[in-house]
């Protein structure tokens, strides 16, 4: 049997609860909850840019990659907490750079470190397999399918152009039999 390739919600929670206690906790809960909450690559989280989280209207302005649509999400009221903790911390480093996460060397955060962090809190957590960022993407659109949204809908929130490329997140989803055989 193949490998999975994505995280179950639980599992997602369990790599968040992993940054407690740690040294870059602010940083690297904001980083892992807006990835899994927007669905977005490792490069999209770490090229956003300040002028891309927008607290006073509460959005995310999503710059897809790989020729994705890009969109505004709304950002819900856990995610504003994340972000107003990291920036506080983000605010106290005085960093030379518009990115929005930085590493300790003040510079933008790289995918390397990413991958070696969402790798290290996955073992934190205790998770059944290895983690990696992509795994998040996949987590937010079978997260999404498992509360019942259209597939369009996922797709323009993932910033699909084919629909080839979200079907596999509502085709998985056993509660798409449940109303059958009543």
């Amino acid at each position: 049997m193949q490998e999975r390739k994505h995280l179950v919600s639980a599992e997602v929670e369990k790599l968040i609860a992993a940054t407690k206690g740690t040294r870059n906790e602010a940083r690297d809960r904001c980083f892992l909850l807006l990835m899994f909450r927007h669905g977005l690559r490792v490069s999209e989280a770490c090229g956003l840019v300040l002028s891309q989280v927008d607290t006073e209207s509460r959005v995310l302005h999503v710059a897809r990659l790989k020729k994705g649509l890009s969109t505004t999400h709304p950002l819900r009221a856990d995610e504003l907490r994340a972000i107003k903790a990291w920036l506080a911390d983000r605010g106290k480093m005085k960093p030379d750079t518009d990115s929005f996460f930085v590493s300790e060397r003040r510079t933008a955060w790289s995918r390397k470190t990413a991958w070696v962090a969402i790798r290290h809190y996955g073992e934190v957590a205790g998770l059944p397999l290895p983690a990696h960022p992509h795994m998040l993407r996949h987590a937010c659109g079978f997260a999404l399918a498992d509360q019942g949204a259209d597939t369009r809908l996922i797709q323009d929130y993932l910033g699909h152009r084919n629909i080839q490329h979200t079907v596999r997140y509502t085709a998985a989803n056993p509660a798409r039999f449940e109303k059958l055989w009543r």
